[in-house]
């Protein structure tokens, strides 16, 4: 059995105690970067919304269970950063697969998607995609990494797990740099490795909106055997740095 499943198995650790608030209460509100133009909903359109809402199925939205909040940066350009909200469903025992959003409101933004996947799974991969890859090791200790709304055993037993895993993060909406439509092509995301790397500002308005104390969950977390980050992971360290080349000049001009 995978590092990602010890002692329990995800699945039933999920299924168990970490069926989070997915809708925050209005304390914990993250509004949405943007605001997209058009109107507002016509009766007829809010009439066919309400009818798909009532007759339609959606199992792979049922399967989001799990709700994560972290930071992400954009690969080769670590001073633009932001907060990403994880709406997750676990695959099986290794693969873990989110929607990221700018926000956890109704109307927050489709920003990006998020693969996770056990250290065992990214030992197998060729090294020029295990460059594509961050590790999560920092941002399980340094408390960034959170799962609102469940216990504070549940989130530590959820963490125990996520230490040993890596993602591979794509923006397609760059919300930070307020654009009004996801303009430009995606953008390769990494994950913070180390101290001193995340706006510390941005760590406290996100802790300030969901109650929660950074800090306090890394000394929490101490108890939390760091794993060694695989070689080809968090390669930007290396200097080995990959974007896809937009023709339009957008998203960053940084």
């Amino acid at each position: 059995m995978s590092a990602i499943c010890k002692p329990y198995r995800i699945k039933t650790l999920c299924a168990a105690v970490l069926a989070p608030l997915l809708a925050a209460c209005a304390s914990n509100n993250s509004p949405s970067n943007v605001v997209a133009p058009g109107d507002t909903q016509s009766p007829t359109t809010q009439s066919l919304d309400a009818g798909a809402a009532l007759l339609q199925s959606r199992p792979p939205i049922d399967a989001l269970n799990a709700y994560l909040d972290g930071f992400h940066f954009y690969n080769g350009h670590m001073n633009a950063q932001m907060e990403a909200h994880h709406y997750c469903a676990i695959l099986n025992e290794e693969v873990i697969q989110c929607v990221i959003y700018d926000g956890n409101r109704k109307d927050a933004k489709l920003m990006g998607v998020e693969y996770i996947i056990s250290e065992h799974l990214f030992a197998g991969l060729p090294k020029a995609e295990q460059a594509l890859w961050h590790s999560h090791v920092h941002e399980v200790k340094s408390g960034q990494l959170i799962a609102p709304g469940i216990p504070e055993v549940a989130e530590h037993a959820l963490m125990e797990k996520l230490v040993h895993t890596y993602g591979k993060t794509w923006h397609t909406w760059h919300t930070d740099l307020n654009k009004d439509l996801p303009l430009g092509v995606p953008q390769l995301m990494m994950g913070f490795t180390a101290d001193g790397q995340a706006d510390p500002q941005m760590v406290a308005d996100r802790d300030r909106r969901f109650g929660v104390d950074s800090a306090q969950k890394h000394k929490a977390r101490a108890d939390i055997p760091a794993p060694a980050v695989a070689p080809g992971a968090d390669a930007w360290r290396q200097g080995k740095v990959f974007q896809i080349a937009d023709p339009t000049n957008t998203p960053h001009q940084h």
